[in-house]
């Protein structure tokens, strides 16, 4: 039932190793500017998968237990509305847990997941196939921030399309590329499609910061393997151990901001161009934007959907909100 056909960009196994052009570009325009950043989807390479899976298990790591449980508790829910035989499509799909629970809830569901790292997909698929044998998988390799071709969207006219975005992983865009990304969603499934997607709520500051910069240090080498990946892929020079890793939380823009720290100044190149960095000076690698539920609703509206269920947790930590495509547009 796991097919690869529609898998998009396969390469030939005898193909040289090329570095993503788009990785290439985004780093190098990313060093270049005042305050350097490189994209959060950057992180996940086969190792920043994993380890990214490794920080939803550690203790200071609210939002994935949090989520579990509201989808544990709803998921019927959401069957109810949508039917048993909805093709679950899952944007950024990673190793696909949250999604076992889901589709407990569809047994004749079929489904979609997208991914932009390949390797990582093909063995989630892998793993979910033994839970579900007789699930059709069809994963899709791709950058979700852009409209997807669906392989069954024609053959999934009949049925319910169902958008799966887990993990507030809406929060690590600015608002106004969050709303781009939905109206993306909402092109890629078609009219008539319904959203389950989690968003985190905002809450005490030091919960936060403990959140994505936890004792085991785990996060920490999830954002510094940013920089292994840089170095290997690229040809950089970064001397890795001469940074640290720094969580902040900005309440202007209520956001937590994951940065890389240089102890020192130092001198790098990559791919033969050469950057430099004073002692303090960081490199901005991820945001993680937390929401209001009025301002969900703001948001969800102008990416063209309607809010048709909002589930949160007893201490108000999380939601998860089934939308249904509508018009895009502004709350009064």
């Amino acid at each position: 039932m796991y097919s690869t056909a529609p898998r998009i960009d396969d390469a030939p196994l005898a193909a040289p190793f090329q570095p993503d052009p788009a990785f290439r570009a985004d780093v190098l325009q990313g060093l270049a500017q005042p305050q350097k950043a490189v994209p959060a989807r950057w992180f996940y390479d086969m190792r920043g998968s994993q380890l990214f899976e490794a920080i939803t298990q550690v203790p200071e790591y609210y939002p994935t237990r949090t989520e579990t449980a509201l989808l544990q508790a709803h998921c019927g829910a959401v069957a109810e509305r949508v039917g048993a035989d909805a093709t679950v499509v899952e944007f950024g799909s990673g190793s696909s847990i949250k999604t076992r629970i889901l589709l407990k809830s569809l047994p004749r569901a079929t489904y979609v997941p997208i991914d932009i790292c390949g390797e990582f997909l093909d063995e989630a698929c892998a793993a979910l196939q033994g839970l579900f044998p007789a699930l059709r998988i069809v994963p899709v390799e791709a950058n979700f921030m852009d409209p997807v071709h669906l392989p069954l969207r024609a053959e999934a006219a009949g049925g319910a399309m169902l958008g799966f975005f887990p993990g507030s992983t809406i929060g690590n865009l600015t608002p106004e590329a969050a709303v781009d990304l939905l109206r993306s969603m909402r092109e890629t499934l078609g009219e008539n499609a319904h959203l389950l997607i989690g968003i985190d709520r905002v809450k005490e500051p030091q919960r936060l910061i403990s959140a994505y910069d936890d004792a085991q240090g785990v996060t920490a080498l999830f954002n510094l393997n940013l920089l292994q990946r840089i170095n290997r892929e690229l040809g950089g020079t970064i001397p890795i151990g001469e940074f640290r890793h720094v969580a902040r939380w900005n309440p202007v823009a209520s956001r937590i901001e994951m940065h890389l720290e240089a102890r020192r100044a130092i001198r790098f190149e990559v791919d033969g161009e050469a950057f430099h960095m004073e002692a303090g000076e960081t490199i901005h690698t991820e945001n993680c934007h937390k929401y209001h539920p009025g301002e969900m609703r703001v948001l969800l509206r102008a990416g063209g959907w309607s809010e048709l269920e909002h589930w949160t947790d007893a201490r108000g930590d999380f939601s998860l909100v089934l939308a249904k495509a509508g018009s895009a547009g502004r709350e009064p």
